[in-house]
């Protein structure tokens, strides 16, 4: 198999493992078990447990950046563009329960480079927003932009983590729910 080929297969299993025991408890003999190789190979590829974790957790950041990125392409207006990037994370969570998973148990990673890796996803995030916003609001200053952005990652992060003991409300709901807040504080401020 080509490297690049396994080293996917073996951040797929590690995830679900991640998911599953959450990292203290994960073990790299049962990552290696589940792949089919050697632990000494999961060292070769990874160095550690801990960068196993880190490419999880690079490639859910890359994941989500893109389909974020692509989401907006095309949008005409800063509502629809707000829309349709909401929409994107949602589906993502959903879609990806166990990347999003080893991105939102933080508390346990505290104190290790994951916990930097995982805040590097939320300003990727925020950073994206503040780009968007101000290709369509008038705020002022880059500062207020950015502190928007803020506000948006963080109150939809806190969405989709209540979404997790609610199966029943769906992406389109979810961001439905995001909009009817965000929009109300966001409407007049559009150029």
């Amino acid at each position: 198999m080509p490297r690049a080929e396994r080293e996917r297969q073996m951040i797929q299993v590690a995830e679900q493992v991640f998911a599953e025991r959450g990292y203290v408890t994960a073990s790299m003999d049962e990552i290696a078990d589940r792949v089919g190789v050697s632990k000494p190979m999961l060292y070769e590829y990874f160095n550690s447990k801990e960068g196993l974790l880190l490419a999880c957790i690079a490639q859910s950041r890359s994941e989500l950046r893109e389909v974020t990125e692509q989401a907006v392409l095309g949008a005409t207006a800063a509502e629809e563009a707000l829309r349709r990037g909401l929409h994107a994370f949602f589906l993502y969570i959903r879609d990806h329960r166990q990347a999003w998973s080893l991105l939102r148990h933080e508390m346990a990673l505290i104190g290790t480079t994951a916990s930097d890796e995982i805040e590097a996803t939320r300003r990727q995030q925020t950073d994206l927003i503040a780009k968007l916003m101000a290709n369509y609001f008038d705020e002022g200053s880059p500062l207020r932009v950015e502190a928007a952005a803020e506000f948006v990652v963080g109150a939809c992060e806190r969405l989709a983590i209540w979404c997790e003991r609610h199966e029943e409300v769906t992406p389109e709901r979810a961001t439905n729910y995001a909009m009817d807040i965000l929009w109300e504080g966001l409407r007049g401020r559009v150029r």
